[in-house]
C-alpha cells in the first residue's frame, strides 16, 4: 500500500488531472482508489450515475452485472441510454459509454441476472472492493446481502423511486484512521510543554527584543512566557475557567508594546480558550484503546488493532497519559524564521513519538509472528498523526435489519412517532417490496389499477407494521404518492444520490472520512436528507 509522501504521482499528468480530489485524499487515496473494483448490480439510472462520480476520479476498474435489455422507461431516465440503446444489453451500452469519460479506468459486463449469478458463481463477488446494488428485489437482495456479509465485502444497497432516495450501508467493522474531522485540531501542549519547546521559549526574552521582533514573536511562545507567570502565582495550575483565562488575556494585552499594531498578541488572546487546556485522551479514543480486539491480539488481528495496542503502551509509559505529539502547528504572525523553527521543533517531536510507537508496533508484530514489514513506519506516522481522531464503526447486517426478531424495531417505533418524520418512506419502501413479493409488480405500475393499488399498498403497510407491533400510523398522502410514484426513476433524483453513493463508496475505499451508519432517506419534495441507524 501506498502512503502520502510517496509522491507517486509527482510530476505525473495524473497530478494535474487529479488535483481537487488529491487535495481531498492525498496520494495514498488516490492510490487505494486507482486499485479498487467496484461491482454494479443493475445499470439503473442511479446506478450509472454512481458509477460516473467514481469514474470521473479514476477508480481502477468496474464491473457492471444485469441481465436486462433496454427498454423506452430506461432510455427516458437514464442519461446514459438513448433510443438507439433500446432492445441491447443494459449492461453492454452503459459500459461502453462510461468507459469515454476515463481512459485510465477499466470496464467490463456481465450480461446476467443477480439471481443466475449467485446461484451459478457464488464467489463471484469476493474479488470485489466494494459492491453496489440498485433497484434490486428483496429476495434477491437479501440472498446478496448474506453472501457478502460472510465474504467481508462492504455492500451499497442504492435506489431511485419517484421523489424518494434511499441508500443503505453494509459492513461488519470499520476502522477508520484518517476520518478527518471538519474542525482541525492543534495539539500545542501548552499545559506540559515538551523539552525542546521549552528551551525554544526560554531563549526568547521579551524584553530585550526590539519593537519589530517584539511585533512577532510567535503567538505559541507568548503564551507560553504569560502561562508560566499565572502558574508560578496559582500553585502551578493552568487557568480553568472563563474567568481565569479572561485576566489571563488582560495580562496578555498589556504586554503589547504598540496596542493597535501587535496582531500576535491578539492571535495569543484569542488562543487562549482552545489552546490552553488540559491534554487528555479523548474518551472517544480512550473507548477504542479499551476495546477487547486491541487487548487480545492474535495472529488474524487487523493491523489497526496492532496500532492501536502500541499506542496504548505508548500513552500509558512514554506519552505520560497523553497521545503521540501531531506535529502540526497553524499560521500565525512571525517572522519566517521563528516560525520555521517552531515548525521543525513539534515536527520532531511528532517524529520522535511516532518512532517510539513503531518500534513498540514492531515487537507485537515479531510477538504475533508477522513480518516486520507487514506494518510500515510511514503507516504509523500517519497513524500517530491522527490518533486523536481515530473511529471505530460497528455495522449491522442486512438480514439482522429485516430479522423480527434482530431487527432495531423500538427506534424505528420512535421515529415514526413524528409523523413527517422521513422514516416514513423507509416504510413505505418496504411495503413496496412486500407488495412486488405478493403481486410481482409495483404499486401504481399500471395506469388503470392505481386505485386498487392503494387499497393493496396500506395492507402491506398495516401488515409490515403488525410485524414490529406498532400502530399503522401514516398519512393516506403518503401512500397516495407511492403509488402515483409508480417506481419510477427520476433522472433528477437519480443523479443526486448517485453523487452520494459515489462519495460514500471512495470513503469506504480510501478508508477516509466516515461513512453514514447506515440508513439514508432523501425525500425531494421538501429537499430533506435523514440518517437512521436501523
Amino acid at each position: 500500500m501506498a502512503y502520502a509522501g510517496d509522491n507517486r504521482y509527482e510530476g505525473s499528468p495524473k497530478r494535474v488531472k487529479y488535483d481537487r480530489q488529491l487535495r481531498l485524499w492525498d496520494d495514498h487515496g488516490q492510490y487505494a482508489l486507482e486499485a479498487a473494483h467496484v461491482c454494479l448490480v443493475n445499470a439503473s439510472a442511479c446506478g450509472t450515475e454512481i458509477l460516473k462520480s467514481l469514474v470521473l476520479p479514476g477508480v481502477g476498474a468496474f464491473t457492471i452485472l444485469d441481465g436486462k435489455i433496454v427498454t423506452g422507461e430506461d432510455a427516458g431516465s437514464n442519461f446514459f441510454l438513448d433510443k438507439e440503446s433500446i432492445g441491447k444489453s443494459r449492461a453492454k451500452v452503459s459500459t461502453e459509454y462510461l468507459l469515454e469519460m476515463n481512459p485510465d479506468v477499466r470496464g467490463e459486463f456481465v450480461d446476467e441476472t443477480l439471481e443466475s449469478i449467485l446461484q451459478a458463481e457464488p464467489n463471484f463477488f469476493s474479488k470485489f472492493t466494494v459492491v453496489i446494488a440498485t433497484n434490486v428485489d428483496e429476495s434477491a437482495l437479501l440472498k446478496l446481502a448474506d453472501k457478502l456479509w460472510d465474504q467481508g465485502v462492504p455492500l451499497l444497497v442504492c435506489r431511485s423511486y419517484g421523489m424518494v432516495g434511499y441508500m443503505r450501508v453494509q459492513f461488519s467493522d470499520r476502522t477508520i484512521i484518517e476520518s478527518r474531522p471538519e474542525n482541525e485540531f492543534h495539539d500545542l501542549r501548552l499545559d506540559r510543554p515538551f523539552p525542546a519547546l521549552q528551551r525554544f521559549v526560554d531563549a526568547v526574552d521579551l524584553g530585550k527584543l526590539t519593537d519589530q521582533e517584539h511585533a512577532h514573536v510567535p503567538f505559541v511562545v507568548i503564551l507560553l512566557k504569560y502561562l508560566e507567570g499565572w502558574k508560578s502565582r496559582n500553585d502551578n495550575q493552568i487557568p480553568k475557567n472563563s474567568k481565569e483565562k479572561n485576566v489571563l488575556k488582560a495580562e496578555i494585552l498589556k504586554g503589547a508594546r504598540k496596542k493597535d499594531d501587535e496582531e500576535n498578541f491578539e492571535e495569543a488572546c484569542r488562543a487562549v480558550n482552545r489552546s490552553i487546556t488540559v491534554t487528555t485522551v479523548p474518551s472517544e479514543i480512550q473507548s477504542i484503546l479499551s476495546d477487547p480486539l486491541c487487548e487480545n491480539l492474535t495472529s488474524e488481528s487487523k493491523s489497526f488493532w496492532i496500532l492501536v495496542k502500541a499506542l496504548k503502551e505508548f500513552v500509558n509509559n512514554e506519552g505520560q497519559g497523553c497521545l503521540p505529539v501531531r506535529g502540526i502547528i497553524p499560521d500565525m504572525t512571525s517572522d519566517t524564521q521563528s516560525y520555521i523553527k517552531l515548525q521543525n521543533i513539534y515536527k520532531a517531536k511528532a517524529e520522535e513519538d511516532a518512532h517510539t510507537v513503531y518500534v513498540k508496533v514492531q515487537q507485537l508484530l515479531s510477538n504475533l509472528g508477522k513480518p516486520p514489514n507487514f506494518i510500515s513506519e510511514h503507516e504509523v506516522k500517519i497513524f500517530c498523526k491522527n490518533s486523536h481522531c481515530l473511529r471505530v464503526l460497528h455495522g449491522r447486517s442486512i438480514r439482522d435489519e429485516y430479522n423480527p426478531n434482530t431487527s432495531n424495531t423500538q427506534s424505528l417505533i420512535a421515529h415514526l412517532e413524528h409523523e413527517d418524520s422521513n422514516i416514513v418512506f423507509y416504510v413505505l419502501l418496504r411495503a413496496v417490496d412486500k407488495f412486488y413479493s405478493t403481486y410481482c409488480r409495483y404499486p401504481g405500475q399500471t395506469n388503470d389499477e392505481v386505485e386498487s393499488d392503494i387499497v393493496k399498498l396500506k395492507n402491506c403497510v398495516t401488515s409490515l407494521m403488525n410485524e414490529w407491533s406498532c400502530s399503522p400510523i401514516m398519512k393516506d398522502d403518503y401512500i397516495h404518492e407511492m403509488c402515483r410514484f409508480g417506481a419510477a426513476e427520476l433522472h433528477s433524483i437519480a443523479a443526486f444520490i448517485g453523487g452520494c453513493a459515489a462519495q460514500e463508496v471512495i470513503k469506504l475505499i480510501t478508508g477516509q472520512y466516515v461513512p453514514f451508519n447506515n440508513t439514508l432517506i432523501y425525500y425531494a419534495v421538501n429537499q430533506s436528507t435523514s440518517v437512521y441507524e436501523l
